[in-house]
């Protein structure tokens, strides 16, 4: 048998590199763990699923259009948005989920040598293609559960190239307001791409908080991210979209991979994009969730963090890693946060009441066995 050099082979960026080992499949979990049940508390999904209208294409969808190459460039779904936000359609580009655009961006502006900024309790994505592509990523510290502006200022050199702002930050919640925003991105001056992630634009209802979408007329070297994922319910279809000046869009687009979103995708985020009704569903169960949570844990003495998006930040009196197992044999599946630089803490989604409950009763039984 022919050996492989693997050694030689590999570059050193990458042996460095820890992947990241996805979640079994639910009926593989239940059967681990011997749970009849499992709510999955740990990936921010929404409970109430797609759009009705989003339903009728997913059902609807003709069987012969999967032997079909969809569209390279997510035609109608670009002009679409583009009509929505007041934007020439070639402003967008459609990606396969959140995690790919972030990759053409890093792509399109970084090269051997250069760094990205971003925070280390905050969305790993970014970090983590940085990394596997060879670059460095510089992150700095959050201050109060938020991003630190002056650290994130201060790490800035000659081969900063893209700065990355999560708002509302995953895990805590904590949010940019739009005066902060603005000096933010004043100070620095269009010298580095500043993307911000809105991933969860469509949760947040404070009167401060910014669209990123009105700043780029102001701000070209801005990049907005948006996704179908969580909101829309369109997780496991796996579509999301950044948005950005024309010429700072046509570089980004010299590294995208034509053909990467699935036809039914961009059918079903088509759909979904003018149900207002469905938003306002979800923000509901949210304001619910949160405040049952709430009650809940502060009476149970836990310290919690939490401000927009559908998720609550928990810590706990034992590891993270363990409470996940207990939780896990009681059908309750949730988001250990050692990864995120959070030891001994879990993020929890909001969702329906039904497993909210099933929640606070199972972590009520495992932290008294504890």
């Amino acid at each position: 048998m022919i050996s492989v050099s693997l050694d030689r082979l590999v570059p050193s960026h990458i042996k460095r590199f820890v992947p990241y080992i996805p979640s079994k499949p639910d009926d593989v979990l239940k059967k681990l763990y011997g749970c009849s049940r499992l709510y999955r508390l740990n990936n921010n999904e929404n409970p109430l699923g797609p759009t009705p209208e989003a339903r009728k294409v997913i059902k609807g969808f003709p069987p012969p259009r999967a032997s079909i190459y969809p569209s390279g460039d997510a035609y109608h779904l670009r002009y679409r948005l583009a009509e929505i936000y007041g934007l020439h359609p070639d402003q967008i580009l459609v990606g396969n989920g959140a995690n790919e655009v972030i990759t053409f961006v890093i792509k399109a502006f970084c090269q051997e040598g250069d760094n990205i900024i971003t925070a280390d309790k905050t969305f790993a994505v970014y970090e983590w293609v940085a990394e596997f592509s060879g670059f460095e990523a510089r992150v700095v510290p959050l201050k109060d559960y938020g991003f630190d502006d002056e650290g994130m200022l201060q790490q800035i050199d000659e081969r900063t190239k893209i700065i990355f702002l999560c708002n509302p930050n995953n895990p805590t919640g904590k949010y940019w307001d739009e005066n902060r925003l603005i000096r933010f991105l004043d100070r620095v001056a269009g010298r580095q791409i500043v993307v911000i992630d809105e991933a969860y634009f469509e949760f947040v209802e404070k009167d401060d908080y910014p669209n990123g979408i009105t700043l780029l007329n102001e701000y070209p070297n801005v990049v907005v991210f948006r996704t179908f994922s969580k909101m829309y319910a369109l997780a496991g279809l796996r579509i999301g979209y950044l948005v950005g000046d024309m010429e700072v869009v046509n570089i980004i687009r010299r590294t995208c991979v034509v053909y990467s979103v699935n036809g039914l995708a961009q059918v079903a985020a088509l759909a979904s994009l003018d149900d207002q009704e469905h938003i306002l569903r979800t923000r509901e169960l949210v304001k619910q969730g949160k405040e049952f949570l709430e009650r809940e844990l502060t009476n149970m003495g836990l310290e919690i963090v939490y401000g927009e998006g559908n998720f609550m930040m928990i810590r706990l009196p034992i590891s993270d890693s363990l409470a996940y197992r207990k939780l896990m044999t009681q059908g309750v599946m949730v988001r250990t946060m050692t990864g995120f630089r959070f030891p001994n803490w879990i993020r929890v989604t909001i969702h329906k009441m039904e497993a909210m409950e099933a929640f606070m009763e199972s972590l009520q039984k495992i932290l008294s066995i504890n």
